[in-house]
C-alpha cells in the first residue's frame, strides 16, 4: 500500500519522502494556521454567527486542501483567502447594504463561473498567455509581499503618518522575538536544517510563552455550530442584475490571485515544465473551483490558494502529501481551535519573511536588459507589496507589456489573449478608481 501511495504521489520523481512532506504540510499549516480565527473575525462584522463561520473555515480549509493533494498531487494548501473575506464584509455586507446570505450566493455562482472556465479552458489559456519571465516578476513580487505582512505582523515595520512605513520599536517583546525568530530561521538554514522554518517557529513561539507573551483564551467549536449558515446562501437574490459587479470582483480577483499564486508556489517547488507548463493545470483549477462552492455552501468566502503554502515548499514539500496533511491539521483544528490559537502571529512572521527572500530567486531569470521585459515586470513586482494586492501587480505588469509591445510594433495576432486581458485589466484599474 505504502509503495502504491508513493508511486500515485511520484515520490522517486519529486526525490522526497513521507518524513519530508509531511514536515512540509505542518510547516504550511503552522504558518496559515491564523485564517482559522482572522477570517471568522472579520466575516462575523457581517452578522455571521461567529461558532458557524470558525467550523466553516476550518472544514473548507481542510476539504480544498486535501482535494489538492489528492486530485492535483501539488503542495498546494487552499483556505478562505483574506482580501476578498474583506470585501465580502466591509464593501459588499456593509458598503453595499446586501445580505450576508446574498453574499453567499454571489460567492457560489463565482464558483460554478470557475468551474465553467476551466472546463472549457478559458482559464489555462489565461495563464498561458502571459509572458513566461512575468512569471518570475510575479512570484518576486508576491514574495516581497508575504515578507512584508510578516514585518508588519512582527512590529517591526508600522504604519506612519510622515512616511507611510517606518522601523517599529525593535525593544517592544513581539517585536524582538520575531526577530529572533529571523536569526533561529537563518542560522538554521545556513546549516542546511530541512525543519528550520517548522523549528524557528515553535522556538519563538516556546520563547515567547517563557516571557509571557502568548496568551491563551479557549472557546469550544464543533461541526454542530455549521447549521447557522450552511446552506444560507441566496443564489436568486445574487443572481439578480444588482449583483453582477459583485459576481464579477468575486471571479476577477480570485481567479488572478489564483494565477498569481499558482506560479509562485510551483516555481519555488521547481515543479513547472520546460516552455514554462504547468502540469495538471485543469486538476488544481477545478479542486479550486469546487472549493469555492463548497465555501459558499457552509458558510464563508471565497476559497483560494494561499501563499503561505511556500513555507512548506521552502523545506522541500513537492507532492500531494504536503497538501493533505495541512488539510488533516485544519480537521483536527475544527475539535482544537483554541490550542491553534496559541500560536501568534510574531511566531509565524519570521517563516513569512525568509519565505519571501526565497521567492526572490527567480528574479534574476528577467532580462533586465531589454526594456520591453523589464519595464512590466518591475511594475509587476512592485505593485504587489505596494498596493497590498496579488492581483493588482500582474495587472500593471500585463498593461505595460501589451501596451510596450503594441506600440513597438512588435504585436503578434497569437497574443489577442493576452490583449484583451490588458483591456480587461484597464477596465478593472478603472472600476476601482470609480470605487
Amino acid at each position: 500500500m505504502r509503495a502504491r501511495l508513493e508511486a500515485y504521489f511520484r515520490f522517486s520523481e519529486h526525490g522526497t519522502d513521507w518524513r519530508t512532506e509531511i514536515l512540509a504540510g505542518v510547516t504550511t499549516f503552522i504558518t496559515m494556521a491564523y485564517i482559522i480565527f482572522v477570517n471568522p473575525s472579520i466575516l462575523s462584522q457581517a452578522g455571521m454567527p461567529l461558532a458557524a463561520v470558525t467550523a466553516a473555515t476550518c472544514l473548507c480549509a481542510a476539504f480544498g486542501s486535501i482535494l489538492m493533494g489528492l486530485l492535483a498531487n501539488y503542495p498546494l494548501a487552499l483556505a478562505p483567502g483574506m482580501g476578498l473575506n474583506a470585501y465580502f464584509t466591509y464593501t459588499v455586507v456593509k458598503g453595499m447594504g446586501v445580505p450576508w446570505q446574498t453574499a453567499l450566493g454571489a460567492v457560489f455562482v463565482s464558483g460554478v463561473i470557475f468551474l465553467l472556465l476551466t472546463f472549457t479552458g478559458i482559464r489555462q489559456l489565461l495563464l498561458a498567455s502571459i509572458p513566461d519571465q512575468l512569471h518570475s516578476a510575479v512570484a518576486g513580487g508576491i514574495g516581497l509581499f508575504i515578507a512584508f505582512i510578516g514585518l508588519r505582523n512582527a512590529g517591526i515595520i508600522v504604519p506612519s503618518g510622515a512616511t507611510t512605513v517606518t522601523l517599529g520599536n525593535l525593544r517592544a517583546p513581539t517585536a524582538a522575538l520575531a526577530v529572533f525568530g529571523i536569526l533561529l530561521i537563518a542560522v538554521l538554514q545556513t546549516f542546511r536544517v530541512k525543519a528550520s522554518m517548522l523549528i524557528g517557529v515553535l522556538g519563538t513561539m516556546l520563547l515567547g510563552i517563557f516571557v509571557h507573551q502568548v496568551h491563551w483564551d479557549p472557546h469550544a467549536f464543533s461541526l454542530r455550530s455549521l447549521h447557522a449558515t450552511a446552506f444560507h446562501l441566496d443564489v436568486r437574490a445574487a443572481l439578480h442584475l444588482n449583483a453582477f459587479e459583485i459576481i464579477f470582483v468575486f471571479l476577477f480577483v480570485d481567479l488572478f490571485d489564483n494565477i498569481g499564486t499558482l506560479v509562485a508556489v510551483a516555481d519555488r517547488a521547481g515543479l513547472i515544465e520546460e516552455g514554462y507548463t504547468i502540469p495538471r493545470l485543469t486538476r488544481i483549477f477545478f479542486a479550486d473551483a469546487t472549493s469555492t462552492v463548497m465555501g459558499s455552501l457552509v458558510g464563508t468566502s471565497t476559497v483560494t490558494s494561499y501563499i503561505e503554502s511556500a513555507a512548506g515548499v521552502a523545506v522541500g514539500g513537492r507532492t500531494g502529501i504536503t497538501a493533505i496533511t495541512t488539510g488533516l491539521l485544519f480537521l483536527i483544528a475544527l475539535f482544537v481551535a483554541p490550542l491553534v490559537g496559541a500560536i501568534p502571529t510574531f511566531a509565524t512572521a519570521p517563516a513569512l519573511i525568509l519565505v519571501g527572500a526565497l521567492m526572490l530567486v527567480g528574479v534574476g531569470k528577467i532580462e533586465w536588459s531589454n526594456p520591453l521585459v523589464a519595464i512590466p515586470s518591475f511594475l509587476t513586482l512592485v505593485m504587489i507589496p505596494l498596493t497590498y494586492s496579488i492581483a493588482t501587480g500582474p495587472s500593471f505588469g500585463l498593461i505595460a507589456f501589451a501596451a510596450l509591445e503594441l506600440i513597438s510594433g512588435q504585436g503578434k495576432k497569437k497574443n489577442w489573449l493576452l490583449y484583451t486581458l490588458a483591456a480587461l485589466f484597464v477596465l478593472r484599474l478603472i472600476y476601482l478608481a470609480h470605487g
